[in-house]
């Protein structure tokens, strides 16, 4: 990891910019709110054949950094996305959501209790008014009158 030392950002945002080539890393921020990023996933598509199906996942947590200007967890991020020779990155430039686990860490169809800052909030756009995504068709439920 020695070239990625100095600004390990750089390097997961400049894997980012390629359209091209597998394996490639899906990462994702979480956070209580919309301001720091406590937990980040990196999931790893062999190849594209099988687009959905994700080889491995590893998580990095914070209690104090935002994990997305940390650059011990970008550093350990890249030596992970090296250990599985990945071409490319697939990320988004925001949090998406709470980083506590639904039907794991609360119970399914609620809202996080520890993190009221996403409670009726769609997580793609951070706009408040939108339930959770619908159980049957994939759909977002808007709300009748948001908060």
């Amino acid at each position: 990891m020695s070239g990625y030392s100095r600004n390990p950002r750089y390097w997961l945002e400049r894997r980012a910019k390629r359209r091209t080539g597998y394996p490639l890393a899906t990462l994702a921020f979480y956070g209580p709110d919309d301001r720091r990023a406590s937990k980040a996933v990196v999931g790893i598509v062999p190849s594209e054949r099988a687009p959905e199906e994700v080889a491995e996942m590893r998580k990095w947590f914070s209690e104090t950094t935002d994990l997305r200007t940390d650059p011990e967890a970008a550093g350990q991020i890249l030596t992970f996305l090296d250990e599985h020779q990945v071409e490319r990155i697939v990320m988004v430039d925001r949090i998406i959501g709470c980083p506590h686990e639904e039907g794991v860490d609360y119970p399914e169809g609620e809202a996080c209790p520890q993190c009221p800052y996403w409670k009726d909030r769609d997580r793609w756009t951070g706009e408040r008014g939108c339930q959770k995504i619908g159980k049957s068709n994939g759909d977002i439920i808007p709300l009748e009158s948001p908060p």
